[in-house]
């Protein structure tokens, strides 16, 4: 199984204040993590490119993201909400994030991986279709949907997502299209307050009650997520990557351990053989405990390689 790992150093240049959650360290603690045990070696290591307008411009409107561009501020931070600041390289960085997306996306329909992770940000699930919010400037996810279906000619996907807050942003551009179908598991209720029961039969939705442990959560994604994946048959898998529902992460009240991780990605995976030769593109949105982010994500890119579990555990005492 060949693994893509896609990042970007500028990444890190978008900075929204030394108490803000959604900091550099973040991918400074994948990166450590992975080196540590091993496993960044074995995947196929690669930089973003930036997402140019047009491309951006097939999910949000030109008006939209010219708005965006004249927020940047020249030194300092500029907010747009209460929780989403700009800094100026943020959206350069942005740019890199959705970028890594669609290059994951030509990488395996070009046969040059079965699976990639994008270690990126900003994040993008809560970026609406003419809104910034939640950290999220542009939806990575959405943009590399809208990609696949332009450039490869893809009909149906599936996009999952289990970051701990719902995929505000995902549902706006896609509610209601039929090709495009999303899953997505969250704490309930819970932030971004919108569309937690949306009315569309493209949007599975699997709320979870706080304190929600791993067995709860694994027997409600085989519930809700594998019948309508089994019916939609997706092309392409896409995988919002939160990792936010984690037991030590501090956004929200969710248990989930590190091995859960391995297990959802798991099922992806098995759907992706059954239905998409292969072809699953992840990129990274929450996850704000450092060490535990680290752990989990290490796990997901193991699973992604294909390494035993077990193999894991022994390896990490």
């Amino acid at each position: 199984m060949i693994t893509s790992f896609i990042t970007h150093p500028h990444c890190a240049l978008h900075n929204m204040g030394p108490e803000h959650p959604e900091s550099p360290k973040r991918l400074e603690a994948i990166h450590a993590r992975l080196a540590l045990e091993g496993v960044l070696q074995q995947t196929m290591q690669s930089e973003a490119s930036p997402v140019k307008e047009e491309q951006l411009a097939l999910i949000h409107p030109l008006r939209h993201l010219r708005a965006l561009d004249k927020c940047v501020p020249e030194h300092g931070l500029t907010n747009l909400d209460n929780d989403t600041f700009m800094n100026p390289d943020s959206l350069d960085a942005a740019r890199l994030a959705a970028g890594s997306v669609l290059r994951g996306i030509d990488q395996v329909f070009r046969h040059q991986a079965d699976n990639v992770f994008c270690a990126v940000r900003p994040p993008g699930h809560h970026a609406e279709v003419a809104e910034a919010m939640g950290f999220c400037f542009y939806n990575n996810v959405a943009v590399g949907a809208a990609h696949a279906r332009a450039r490869h000619g893809v009909k149906r996907i599936a996009i999952l997502d289990f970051d701990v807050h719902q995929c505000n942003g995902t549902i706006d551009i896609f509610s209601h299209d039929p090709d495009i179908l999303i899953c997505t598991s969250y704490q309930y209720p819970f932030y971004p307050w919108r569309y937690l029961r949306p009315e569309a039969d493209n949007v599975v939705c699997t709320p979870l009650e706080a304190g929600c442990d791993s067995r709860t959560f694994r027997r409600a994604i085989e519930r809700d997520w594998l019948p309508a994946l089994q019916a939609h048959r997706p092309e392409l898998i896409l995988v919002s990557a939160g990792f936010d529902a984690h037991r030590e992460d501090p956004m929200a009240d969710i248990c989930l351990e590190d091995e859960d991780y391995y297990w959802i990605t798991t099922l992806a995976m098995d759907i992706a053989r059954s239905h998409a030769n292969h072809r699953l593109v992840s990129v990274l949105e929450g996850g704000y405990n450092p060490d535990a982010l680290g752990r989990s994500v290490a796990a997901h890119v193991k699973a992604l390689l294909g390494i035993p579990y077990q193999a894991i555990r022994d390896k990490a005492g």
